[in-house]
Formats: C-alpha cells, structure tokens, sequence
C-alpha cells in the first residue's frame, strides 16, 4: 500500500474575502485543515497530496 506525501500551503486570509480564497485554493485542488488567528490577521492551513494539479 503506497504512503500519501503531502505538500502544505499557508495563506492569509481577508475577512471580507474568505470564501472567495478558499474556494480558490480548493479548485486547485488543497484541502482546508484549519485556521488560526495570528498576530497579523487570519491564516488559513492548506494541504494536498504531492503531484496534484
């Protein structure tokens, strides 16, 4: 059975914009795993398998 590798992205997000973003990212094929606040505004935690688009 082959093992996923995963590559990871991080994007800031814009409050008024999030969907659009992240519906953005997601046709391009990653996966939301999660989002934070930082110190500098909403950060959005991206992954998906290697070799994809």
């Amino acid at each position: 059975m082959a093992t996923t590798t995963w590559e990871y992205a991080t994007v800031p997000l814009i409050v008024h914009a999030t969907k659009a973003i992240l519906d953005q990212w997601g046709q391009d094929g990653w996966e939301l795993v999660q989002v934070l606040q930082s110190e500098t505004g909403l950060v959005a935690y991206l992954k998906r398998p290697v070799g994809e688009k």
